[in-house]
Order: structure tokens, then sequence, then C-alpha cells
């Protein structure tokens, strides 16, 4: 560790993976606001981290550079808008849900096995000759999924 309050010669960014080797005149570029975090706290965060080290941040997609007073006021405003689009389509996406579920849409994997498989299933299973193996095979499920529909035959011996 260096004495007189100056940082490591490497020293890990916030971002993952990305290693900071400090230069008289550093610049992070990244291709998109929204690659660099996940929320706008992390953004600010992340881009006031560089901003403390001396290391300015500048957004290729967005066309922003942090090292300047207005970059600063582009970057929240953008930013801000980024997060308040990034909730619009979450809201959106759970409304849609819900209207599915309340049109009474079947939601998610489709069940594995139909109604007449798992009686087919059953019947199979009265014959001595049939292992669980072969219905199984028969119907195109796994055992796995015969022991979830039918759970009567995990109590038989």
């Amino acid at each position: 560790m260096n004495s007189g309050g100056t940082e490591p010669f490497y020293q890990l960014c916030p971002v993952p993976r990305l290693v900071i080797r400090p230069t008289e005149a550093f610049q992070l570029s990244n291709k998109s606001l929204d690659r660099l975090g996940r929320s706008l706290q992390d953004l600010i965060s992340i881009v006031a981290d560089l901003r403390r080290r001396g290391i300015g941040f500048r957004s290729l997609h967005e066309a922003l550079d942090t090292t300047t007073p207005g970059g600063r006021l582009v970057f929240h405003v953008f930013a801000a808008l980024a997060e308040f689009i990034r909730e619009l389509i979450v809201e959106g996406t759970h409304e849609g849900l819900a209207a599915a579920r309340a049109r009474g849409q079947r939601l998610g994997r489709p069940p594995a096995m139909s109604e007449e498989q798992i009686r087919q299933a059953r019947a199979l299973l009265t014959r001595p000759d049939e292992s669980v193996s072969s219905i199984a095979r028969l119907l195109g499920v796994s055992r796995t999924t015969l022991y979830k529909y039918l759970p009567e035959m995990t109590t038989k011996g």
C-alpha cells in the first residue's frame, strides 16, 4: 500500500472483470448506460466512484461524457429516463400477466401429461407385466414424471 493517500497501481472497478491501471487521462467508455448498472442508484454510484478516482465516463450510445458539468447533467437525466422506461416495461409485463390470468389463460410451462395419459398410465399399472420404465417409455415421459402425476405409485410396495 502506498502512503500519502494514493491508490494502488491495480485497482478493481465496480464494473465486473475490469481492472483499472490509472494513467494521466483515463476514461472508461461503455456501449450503453443500461449495460453499466442495473438501476439508477448503481449507475450514479459507479460513475461517482470513477469520478473520485479521476476517471471519466463516456457512454457511446447516448453520446455523453461525464468529464464536463453538462455531460454529468445529461448523464443523470438519461439514467433517470432509462430507469423510468425499465420500470414501465416491468409494470406492463405484470399487467399483461394479470390480464391473461383474468381471461383464464394458463401461464407457464404446459403439463407434461394430459388427463388421458394419466388414465392410461393408471390402467397400465394394474397389469403385473408392465414396469414403470416401460409405461414411461410408451407415454413419452420420464419415470420421475410418472411418479409426480401418479403419487399413489410411491405408496405401493
